[in-house]
């Protein structure tokens, strides 16, 4: 019967160290993502016939966006492993550069419901003959982060506008971003008019 006692006294001692051992304070852990690998940044130039030119990242491929004669110079800059594209328009300036600013203005405002903030940039360099603005377009239902146009207010006008082929997650796609605003960022201090 002692036998018995202590069996019971010592299964209730270890049952009662296992619920003090407990501790009911869960705090679940935050949403994690999956690791993004980024490459090493490094460029080529565009050996494109175009009236401009640029360097590009060599992990990127371009393609011609269709075989429309209004978009004779366009182009995509495609980055498959991260499901994005900078889409690059061309347009010839023609006493009409008022008409490409505000259409430029527009497609940036159109993300204003989903965006946090809007942060523009103006690019002023007189040696390249070369003037514009980004729109770094925060906030994570934002289809397009980054948009950008460039000009010599004479004869050219590219603009370009960054897209995933995804739902947007901007606070995912953060390093993403940031890595892409970079190569862009590498494409406007590259490009040339070719005249």
């Amino acid at each position: 019967m002692i036998v018995k006692h202590r069996a019971i006294w010592i299964f209730s001692l270890i049952a009662a160290f296992f619920v003090a051992s407990c501790d009911y304070n869960y705090t679940p852990l935050p949403r994690g993502y999956f690791r993004i690998d980024l490459p090493e940044h490094s460029y080529k130039l565009s050996d494109t016939l175009y009236p401009y030119y640029f360097e590009y990242p060599v992990y990127t491929e371009l393609k011609k966006p269709s075989e429309d004669p209004n978009q004779k110079y366009w182009l995509n800059i495609e980055y498959p492993q991260f499901k994005a594209t900078v889409f690059l328009s061309y347009k010839y300036v023609n006493n009409n550069l008022v008409t490409y600013l505000e259409d430029a203005y527009t497609l940036v405002s159109k993300h204003i419901p989903k965006a946090e903030d809007i942060k523009d940039s103006m690019i002023v360099d007189r040696e390249r003959n070369l003037y514009g603005l980004t729109y770094k377009i925060e906030g994570s239902g934002a289809a397009s982060p980054y948009q950008f146009f460039v000009t010599d207010s004479a004869s050219h006008f590219v603009r370009g506008a960054l897209y995933f082929n995804i739902v947007p997650n901007n606070d995912s796609l953060e390093p993403v971003i940031n890595f892409i605003s970079k190569d862009i960022e590498h494409l406007i201090n590259t490009l040339e008019w070719r005249e």
